[in-house]
């Protein structure tokens, strides 16, 4: 009976170990199958749908494309305003495709607008998120080793949409900075493909406001100060 016994508890203790080793086994090539998985990007949606990859460049999130919101924060309709005269007058946030071309440009480089829509107080970015002011952009700079080589670390790289040389372009950041173009005070349109524009939430004065901008043959981070009635693309930080 002894002799029996033992066997007996042998043979349970050999089935546990085959079954935990199975068990072992099964965990490990689920984790690995997990692993393989790609990773889904995070990301933030507008009040129009419209949904913007995160990104984290100095320790701040910010979208991977420009804004294309048609509509504030708070509900209100951003009028799409194609008329030259009338763009030239505004003293209210307006917005518009480049070259008034949505087929062409829209899925691309997102929407232009002037500064009034920036600094509405109905809110142009999403909940949670705003238009980043000038010394924003001077610490994403920063970050990066200052304005002299930051261009080219937020440019998109290649000739897909930048002309040729798109200088020094890496875009390390994953920031994939575009040459949307802009819309002049006076209604006509020009940039694409050459310079991307982005609007400060920062006045400079009663006519002008702070903007960066990227250019294809400089691998530096430009500032400037433009008239509120320019058309330029935005993009947001979150709060």
């Amino acid at each position: 009976m002894g002799r029996l016994s033992n066997g007996r508890n042998n043979f349970s203790t050999m089935k546990n170990v085959l079954l935990f080793t199975a068990l072992l086994l099964v965990l490990l090539a689920c984790n690995k199958n997990e692993s393989n998985v790609p990773d889904t990007p995070a990301v933030v949606s507008d009040i129009d749908g419209n949904r913007y990859e995160i990104i984290s460049i100095g320790g701040r999130e910010w979208m991977k494309q420009n804004l294309s919101t048609s509509r504030y924060r708070n509900g209100a309709v951003i009028p799409n305003v194609t008329d030259p005269a009338q763009w030239d007058t505004l003293t209210t946030g307006a917005w518009c495709w480049y070259n008034n071309d949505s087929a062409t440009y829209a899925a691309t480089y997102g929407k232009l607008y002037n500064w009034y829509a920036v600094n509405d107080p109905g809110g142009l970015a999403p909940a949670g998120w705003h238009v980043p002011d000038a010394v924003e952009w001077t610490t994403l700079s920063t970050s990066l080793g200052g304005n002299a080589v930051a261009g080219g670390l937020l440019k998109e790289s290649g000739n897909s949409h930048w002309m040729s040389p798109n200088s020094n372009a890496t875009n390390s950041t994953g920031f994939t900075g575009l040459p949307s173009g802009f819309r002049d005070l006076h209604g006509p349109f020009s940039g694409i493909t050459f310079s991307g524009i982005f609007w400060t939430s920062s006045p400079f004065d009663a006519l002008n406001s702070n903007t960066c901008e990227l250019m294809y043959n400089e691998q530096s981070l430009i500032t400037g100060r433009w008239n509120k009635n320019m058309g330029y693309a935005v993009r947001c930080t979150r709060d």
